[in-house]
């Protein structure tokens, strides 16, 4: 009975987020409630939310100053000059455009917004593939693969299933340092590639690297508010910042809600000293920073009502019998494959709190811990899925952007981020980090 209740509650989670009937905060907080009522657990569900939110806190914490923190940093001007020489360097041959456009799409998606992302990097691209004749697809292609294969602890999937699955986003993320590597290794081998086909469509082939203006195209300018809130004397101060940050985070050194906390309060201090200053930067991120927060204490209450009620065991319990026991140890692996294709299927809310937890708890019914599940979710789940799924407003900016149609983009892009997937599934596999 219990495992029929979960059932539902989780299909009634998964139709009210994917119909866009509710949003994911009623649809988080509302829906278990009603299952834990349904169960004849109504008297222990205020104690279970407070429990899941509990445990929720410090990846919520941390999201809200990565926020911050990286915003303080794109308003001082971190990355400007970064844009800005990468733009110069590219000059006008595409091997080394598509490669430019992977790499700053990269720099620009450390603050994890593919949003923001795109927004930055096809609008300053985009004039230059359309003077020598590129093809658009190329463009929206290298930097949906540079986003998708960065899936960094402060980044959406990882925070989602850090905060579903109960483990730290250090756990997660320290083993697939190498495995990342080995994606970004073959997101600018494509790129490359990529361009290298663009110069042959276009007759370069046997043009020389001379006959290529390095700096031909010109550094868009940025705005008069833009400019009033940079800090040029500081860039080095807030490399060094950001890079410490980064590194005390990933090294495991301190928990990384405190990593983030004292940065951002010493990114404040030293770049906008007056309080007045503190505030509005603090306002102007504010919004993304507490939509997330939100949807992750909201999620808190979730995996807090349908783990503390046995809802979620019920489930497994259930499921596992119809898993067959030659897959069943195997399961990161299927998932790190298929992780990318279900981003067509399921929006990160629904997938990473409704489907991840009763995966993990199959998977644990055959010796598999569940950190090994929520990394290979990471592999394909809203990562290199998110800048083509129609589930996700960033694959309409993708594409508007760029200039071409949602289902061009979506057939060019998804082979190459689902072989992002693949390579980055058997590195997993032969880094140790998955048993085969």
């Amino acid at each position: 009975m219990l495992a029929a209740i979960a059932a539902i509650t989780i299909l009634a989670l998964l139709a009210a987020i994917l119909s866009n009937r509710v949003s994911p905060i009623a649809a988080l907080v509302l829906i278990p409630i009603i299952g834990a009522v349904a169960a004849g657990l109504g008297g222990e569900t205020p104690g279970l939310i407070v429990s899941g939110i509990v445990k929720i806190a410090p990846v919520a914490g941390m999201f809200v100053f990565a926020i911050l923190f990286f915003g303080v940093m794109t308003d001082a001007g971190l990355l400007a000059p970064i844009v800005a020489r990468i733009l110069r360097l590219v000059g006008e041959r595409p091997s080394r455009i598509t490669v430019g456009t992977a790499l700053l799409a990269l720099l620009v998606h450390l603050d994890g917004s593919g949003a923001v992302c795109f927004i930055v990097t096809i609008p300053a691209l985009r004039p230059l593939y359309d003077r020598l004749g590129m093809d658009r697809r190329v463009l929206a292609c290298t930097a949906s693969l540079a986003a998708g294969v960065n899936f960094l602890p402060w980044t959406g999937p990882t925070l989602r299933a850090s905060a579903a699955l109960k483990l730290s986003t250090t756990e997660i993320f320290a083993p697939m340092i190498a495995v990342q590597a080995v994606g970004l290794a073959f997101v600018f081998t494509v790129s490359w590639w990529l361009g290298v086909r663009e110069e042959r469509r276009l007759g370069l082939v046997n043009t020389t690297t001379a006959g290529f203006r390095p700096g031909a195209m010109p550094v868009v300018d940025a705005s008069a508010e833009e400019l009033a809130l940079r800090r040029p004397g500081l860039w080095w101060f807030n490399l060094a910042l950001t890079l410490m940050v980064i590194a005390i985070m990933v090294a495991g050194l301190i928990e990384p809600v405190v990593a983030f906390m004292v940065g951002t309060a010493v990114a404040l201090l030293v770049n906008y000293p007056s309080a007045e200053a503190q505030r509005a930067r603090i306002d102007a991120h504010a919004r993304a920073a507490l939509l997330m927060a939100s949807i992750l204490f909201a999620a808190g209450a979730f995996t807090g009502i349908m783990t503390g009620s046995g809802m979620i065991q019920a489930l497994a319990e259930a499921s596992a019998g119809h898993v067959p026991d030659a897959l069943g140890p195997r399961i990161p692996v299927i998932l790190g494959v298929i992780g990318m294709p279900l981003s067509l299927l399921f929006d990160p809310d629904s997938f990473y709190f409704g489907v991840l937890p009763v995966i993990a708890e199959v998977s644990a019914h055959f010796g598999v811990a569940p950190v090994s599940v929520a990394q290979a979710a990471l592999l394909g789940q809203m990562t290199t899925g998110f800048p083509v799924s129609p589930l996700t407003p960033a694959t309409f900016l993708v594409a508007g952007l760029s200039g071409i149609e949602l289902g061009a983009h979506q057939r060019f892009s998804i082979p190459w981020l689902f072989g992002a997937s693949v390579v980055m599934t058997i590195a997993a596999v032969a880094f140790g980090v998955f048993a085969l």
